[in-house]
């Protein structure tokens, strides 16, 4: 189906977030919606899918105008939109998230559902249980459920809104295999993004937005400098990290297990020294966060004992690892990091210590009007933090962190930022490296890892590589072990200086 977007715009109070945006997206193709965050990618494609009424502008499909003033009105026009966090219904199993939507609900024919899933999913190589329970699955799985249900509901036009952004390296495999295999049979498919390497591998032409505004219309394949000169208008050069290394040891684990009801991971001995980044790389629920969980003092482990500056810290309560500098950034920032209908004032407030009985706003609002300015966060001090785009979220969970920290955990810090937002984290993160903090993070982006760590853990089917040193690694090796050859050598004499003696 022909997608025809003409002279949309949409403004939120002050903010414009669509002025006279235009874009047409041909059946049968995979069309590339790239820009920064806050740009207004997402914007555009929730007033196409329903989800936002525009204030201007036109909807056509197949050179027909159409109204499209609710989702229901999105699947009847046959547009459907798969959103970065899949809206689906995490208690009940795949087959009743599958069933919800359709006429009858989850009161269909649930054996003629069933063998509709299995025909669909087959289709696409998706390899779900219509009996497990969605909270189970993991974000690619859930994203290949909604790409079933959508399709099942007759949709022409399937938006993939950030779809990239948590899923592991086959699941994203997955996920291109089906969008082509779905621009074969002349559905036509919009790429959210700010993936420069995505869009060049998917797409067959991109539209780039800045600031709200269309600023290119290109075929693909396009060189990487000209979609980012369009999008930041100038060229990015990626920080350089200096040593930061000292010699104070912030972190030491002695004979260390973890267990839960689906994974035991023998951790060993490890010592991490500030100022030093260590990059934990796996597939997804291979034990990674288990580790930072644990450093948290949010994880009890099965044996072992935790060291924090010295510190036993072992069977110590979670304030008592905040009192001995230890930050802790989850991935999930709406879920896990950050407080749904809470303004960026009341997270300040939140972290800001009391001084007597009552909350000093005035003094908090000073605070939140100083992180905005130095964090670069696009909102108010009013801004609920889900109004917020997931690159300026970012920024607001990198806001609350204390300062000074000795040990600081972050699952994948840069995880759905563009280019430049990713550039500015890591200037900040080295900024703490220089004062002397120590970093353990995640990252299903290798070029990330291998870029800004010292050393590197690798994770794999239950088991743990020694710390590695990043100059004996290659981006293949890694990925190597990643699938499983944990047997290539990993202990070097860089790790046996720094003190490692298992892991």
């Amino acid at each position: 189906m022909k997608v025809e977007l003409q002279h949309i715009s949409k403004r939120f109070g002050a903010v414009q977030a669509n002025q006279d945006v235009s874009m047409t997206v041909e059946a049968g193709s995979i069309h590339g919606l790239l820009g920064e965050n806050g740009a207004g990618k997402s914007t555009l494609v929730k007033v196409l899918s329903g989800f936002i009424s525009r204030d201007q502008g036109s909807i056509l499909l197949d050179g027909k105008v159409v109204e499209i003033k609710t989702p229901s009105d999105a699947i009847r026009s046959g547009v459907g939109m798969l959103h970065q966090d899949p809206l689906d219904f995490p208690p009940l199993s795949v087959l009743d998230n599958f069933m919800a939507g359709k006429p009858g609900g989850v009161f269909s024919d649930r054996r003629q559902a069933i063998n509709e899933f299995r025909q669909l999913a087959e289709q696409f190589n998706f390899n779900l249980d219509v009996n497990e329970r969605v909270g189970n699955l993991t974000v690619g799985e859930r994203q290949q459920l909604e790409i079933l249900r959508l399709l099942s509901l007759g949709v022409s036009t399937l938006i993939l809104d950030e779809p990239t952004t948590g899923i592991s390296a086959s699941q994203k495999s997955a996920l291109f295999a089906a969008a082509k295999q779905l621009a074969a049979q002349g559905k036509s498919l919009i790429f959210v993004s700010h993936k420069l390497e995505d869009v060049n591998e998917l797409c067959d032409r991109v539209t780039i937005m800045r600031q709200g505004e269309v600023v290119g219309n290109l075929p693909i394949p396009c060189s990487d400098e000209k979609l980012v000169e369009l999008m930041f208008g100038k060229e990015l050069a990626p920080p350089v990290k200096p040593e930061t290394r000292q010699q104070k040891l912030v972190l030491k684990l002695d004979q260390v297990t973890l267990t839960t009801d689906r994974l035991s991971v023998q951790l060993g001995d490890l010592e991490v020294y500030a100022g030093e980044v260590v990059g934990l790389v796996g597939l997804e629920g291979s034990g990674q966060q288990l580790l930072l969980l644990f450093c948290a003092g949010l994880l009890k482990a099965t044996s072992g004992h935790i060291f924090v500056d010295g510190v036993k810290m072992t069977e110590k309560p979670y304030p008592a690892y905040l009192d001995a500098g230890i930050g802790y950034s989850p991935a999930d920032r709406l879920r896990e990091g950050l407080i749904r209908g809470l303004t960026i004032h009341e997270h300040v407030a939140l972290r800001t210590p009391l001084k007597g009985w009552f909350v000093n706003w005035k003094e908090t609002l000073q605070k939140t009007q100083h992180a905005i300015a130095m964090f670069r966060i696009r909102g108010k001090p009013q801004t609920k933090v889900e109004r917020l785009s997931g690159g300026n979220q970012q920024r607001t969970q990198l806001a609350l962190l204390p300062t000074p920290l000795n040990l600081l955990l972050m699952e994948h810090p840069t995880r759905g930022l563009d280019i430049e937002s990713v550039l500015w984290v890591w200037q900040q993160l080295i900024a703490r490296c220089e004062g002397g903090t120590a970093i353990l993070f995640t990252s299903s982006d290798l070029d990330e890892i291998m870029r800004y760590s010292d050393r590197v853990i690798v994770f794999s089917g239950g088991e743990v590589s020694a710390p590695i040193a990043v100059e004996d690694l290659t981006v293949d090796r890694l990925g190597q072990m990643i699938g499983g050859r944990l047997g290539i050598k990993a202990v070097t004499a860089s790790n046996q200086e720094s003190g490692v003696r298992s892991l």
